[in-house]
């Protein structure tokens, strides 16, 4: 690539980042609405579950029962927001939506427990949401297999369970989900700017214009895309450091293995872009494709759901899917510090797919702009 090529080059990308300082809306949507989407999604994307609400039915009515409850209050897993001794009211109650878990102490309990027979208890909870139910189970089974150790002083354990959680140590699903969040933020942000980009051009007539210069495809391809991906890379500072200051997300990773592996995906958020704007005639019409490229590609990432409880077509599928390689970098990069030698197959995978998707939308972008 001779100087000329580079000139030519760099008075496009001048040319866009002037548009988009000359655009305010544009520069808060680029700059602004990333930070938003970061904060909405930590605080609202969480699989942790704090004071749900609980029904119970004491029917025992011992100091013992009562001392149960408040170790289900105490943990602040579970509050409180009904009481009775009638089953009923508790079915009533999951069903009208008034409650999530339900509680019932039967008659005996603390006669049961002190005497080692086998005391019973019984949790009811809405499944209406699988993974709340799930997560309540968890807490409730943990609260009363402590609540029953303390009461027999230990004497009665069969088993001593040490538990510890590596990498995540209280298990806070926000410091795995914020991570993610990046990645999503990043494609979001290459795929609505690339096409929507070449696509006004299109639009206003200048696309044309530009060919009938001296500007190689190349070059033209090279000047539009460039600006994104810096703009790509600013977001990613940007919403990294709301992920370290605000929500305190650890780090134990290496900044530049996240940097590589950030551009290596940039490569297929502008490819996808590209090829966006090579299908689509109007804004509108680049916008709603986006979006439908969009969803998938999280859905399909891990970001949601683990990619191992998905059908084995689909687990097949994800490999296709740069999302997915670029979140397992992302989060073994914050949370384990790993590096180049342990997710060696995933920067191969980001470079393999960007470069092939780049590439292919590089082409069809040559044959649809002359």
């Amino acid at each position: 690539m001779g100087r000329d090529s580079v000139q030519r080059i760099w008075e496009i990308l001048r040319k866009e980042f002037l548009q988009i300082a000359r655009d305010p809306r544009l520069a808060r949507v680029i700059f602004i609405a990333p930070v938003i989407q970061l904060v909405i999604f930590g605080y609202a994307v969480s699989t942790d579950i704090r004071n749900t609400p609980t029904f119970v039915v004491d029917q025992d009515r011992t100091q013992v029962s009562r001392e149960l409850v408040e170790a289900f209050t105490a943990s602040g897993f579970f509050s409180v927001v009904g009481r009775s001794s009638r089953p009923a009211d508790l079915v009533d109650a999951l069903q009208h939506g008034d409650a999530i878990v339900g509680i019932t102490v039967p008659v005996g309990f603390a006669a049961a427990l002190a005497s080692g027979s086998g005391a019973r208890l019984q949790v009811l909870v809405d499944g209406s949401n699988s993974n709340t139910a799930t997560v309540a189970l968890g807490y409730a089974e943990r609260i009363v297999q402590s609540f029953g150790a303390q009461r027999a002083g230990g004497m009665a354990l069969a088993l001593d369970l040490s538990e510890r959680a590596w990498f995540n140590p209280d298990l806070k699903s926000r410091d795995y989900n914020v991570p993610a969040v990046m990645g999503a933020i990043i494609l979001l942000v290459c795929l609505l700017l690339t096409s929507l980009a070449v696509v006004r051009e299109r639009e206003i007539g200048t696309l044309e214009q530009l060919m009938v210069t001296p500007l190689s495809a190349f070059e033209l391809i090279a000047g539009k895309t460039i600006p994104f991906a810096l703009i790509g890379l600013a977001d990613l500072l940007v919403v990294a450091a709301v992920a370290l200051l605000w929500f305190k997300v650890p780090f134990v990773g290496n900044f530049f293995t996240l940097l590589v592996a950030s551009v290596l995906y940039l490569l297929s958020g502008l490819g996808l872009g590209l090829l966006i704007s090579t299908i689509s005639r109007t804004q509108q019409e680049a916008f709603m494709a986006s979006f439908l490229v969009f969803m998938p590609t999280i859905l399909l990432s891990g970001f949601m759901f683990p990619v191992s409880s998905m059908p084995e077509v689909f687990q097949w599928l994800t490999l296709l899917n740069p999302t997915r390689h670029y979140l397992e970098i992302v989060r073994g990069i914050f949370l384990k510090g790993v590096g180049f030698q342990a997710l060696w197959m995933q920067f191969v995978a980001l470079a393999v797919l960007g470069s092939l998707l780049l590439g292919f939308a590089g082409g069809r972008f040559k044959k649809t702009a002359v």
